[in-house]
C-alpha cells in the first residue's frame, strides 16, 4: 500500500509542471475555474487540471459539466489540499473566509510544501483570491515564503456575474516578481489585474471596496422603496439616478427591484438567487470593522450597515444565502412588521 501511494505521489509529481490545480468550487470558484481552464486548454492542449472542494459532489458537477464541453480535457478530482499540492505548481484558492485559508493551508497545503523537494517547492506558486482577515493572510503567505513557494493574495471584485463572464478585477497583493508571474494566469479569469502593493495590500483594497458596496445597496435599497411610496415607476426611476449622481453598480446593475432594469437580469430577478451572499457580505464588514478598530478609523456608516445585514439574517435566515441586494425585501418586511432597526 506505502509502494502504491509512493508511486501515486511520483507520477503527480512528474506531471506538475503542466498542471493547475483550484481549491474552492463555490458560485465564484467554480465559474473562475471554468474559464481559467477553458483558455489554458486552448493555449496547451496538454494542459493537467485538478479540482478539489469540501462537498465532493461541487467538484464532480463541475468536472460533469467541464468534459461535457472539453470530452478530451485532462482533469482529475482531488479529496484533499495536500494531493492537489502535490499534483500541481500553480495552486488557486477561493475559500469562504479566514477559518477555511487557515485550515487550508495550515494542514494542507503548507505541511506539503515543506516535505516536497526544494526544487519543486520553489517551483509552485499559490493565488489566494479568498476575501479574508489582512493579518490572516499575512501570516499564512510569510509560512508559504517560508518553503521556498510563492504567494500572493489576489482577492476580486465584479461577482458572480464578472466571474462567468471572465471580467473580473484581480486585486493583487506581493512582491513584484509575484505579481509579475500570476498576471498571465489571472488575466484568463479577469479584464483588469491590479498590483495594490505589497502581501496584504490587494486584500485592504477588496475590504475597503465592499465596505462601501455593502453601505451603497442599503441606500440604493432605501431609495427605490421611498421612490415607490411616491408613486415612481421602479424603472424610470432606475433611470433617472443611473444617469445622475446617484449612479453606481448598486443601481445600474444589481437593482433590487425587480423590472428596474428590463434590460439586464440582476439576481431579484431570479428571487435574489446566484449573486453574492448576504453572509458573505456581512462577513466582509465585519472585517472592515474589525480592521477599523484596529487601526482607530471610525466607521458610523460601516457600523451601522454591518449590524443591519447581521438583523437580516438573524431575523430572516432564508436570505443568508441569498444575493446582498435581498437587503431590499428585508427592509419592506421590516417596515411592515414595524420591526425596531
Amino acid at each position: 500500500m506505502r509502494a502504491s501511494l509512493r508511486c501515486l505521489q511520483s507520477v503527480r509529481l512528474a506531471m506538475r509542471p503542466n498542471s493547475t490545480s483550484f481549491i474552492g468550487l463555490g458560485r465564484m470558484g467554480s465559474e473562475m475555474a471554468y474559464n481559467l481552464f477553458s483558455k489554458q486548454l486552448a493555449q496547451k492542449p496538454e494542459s493537467r487540471f485538478v479540482v478539489c472542494d469540501a462537498l465532493p459532489q461541487s467538484a464532480l458537477s463541475f468536472c460533469q459539466t467541464f468534459t461535457a464541453t472539453f470530452p478530451g480535457a485532462n482533469i482529475e478530482i482531488v479529496d484533499t489540499p495536500e494531493e492537489a499540492t502535490l499534483a500541481s505548481k500553480m495552486l488557486i484558492t477561493m475559500l469562504p473566509s479566514s477559518s477555511h485559508v487557515q485550515a487550508v493551508y495550515g494542514t494542507g497545503i503548507i505541511p506539503t510544501l515543506r516535505n516536497l523537494p526544494a526544487d519543486l517547492a520553489k517551483q509552485t506558486l499559490c493565488i489566494d483570491s479568498t476575501t479574508l482577515d489582512v493579518t490572516v493572510s499575512r501570516q499564512i503567505t510569510l509560512e508559504v515564503i517560508a518553503t521556498g513557494a510563492s504567494m500572493v493574495d489576489a482577492p476580486v471584485s465584479g461577482g458572480v456575474t464578472g466571474a462567468k463572464a471572465a471580467t473580473l478585477a484581480f486585486l493583487v497583493g506581493g512582491t513584484e516578481p509575484s505579481f509579475q508571474a500570476v498576471h498571465p494566469v489571472l488575466s484568463l479569469m479577469g479584464q483588469r489585474i491590479v498590483h495594490c502593493g505589497p502581501q496584504g495590500a490587494g486584500l485592504a483594497a477588496k475590504i475597503c471596496n465592499n465596505l462601501i458596496l455593502g453601505v451603497q445597496q442599503i441606500v440604493v435599497a432605501e431609495a427605490m422603496i421611498l421612490g415607490q411610496k411616491l408613486g415612481l415607476d421602479p424603472a424610470v426611476l432606475t433611470s433617472v439616478v443611473g444617469s445622475s449622481t446617484g449612479s453606481c453598480w448598486s443601481m445600474t446593475v444589481n437593482n433590487p427591484v425587480q423590472s428596474a432594469l428590463p434590460d439586464k437580469s440582476p439576481p431579484c430577478e431570479r428571487d435574489y438567487e446566484g449573486g453574492f451572499a448576504s453572509v458573505l457580505m456581512e462577513k466582509d464588514m465585519g472585517l472592515a470593522t474589525s480592521l477599523a478598530t484596529q487601526t482607530e478609523t471610525a466607521l458610523p456608516l460601516g457600523d451601522a450597515a454591518r449590524k443591519l445585514y447581521s438583523l437580516m439574517i438573524e431575523q430572516q435566515p432564508d436570505l443568508a444565502r441569498k444575493d446582498f441586494s435581498s437587503i431590499y425585501r428585508f427592509l419592506l418586511s421590516s417596515e411592515k412588521t414595524r420591526t425596531n432597526v
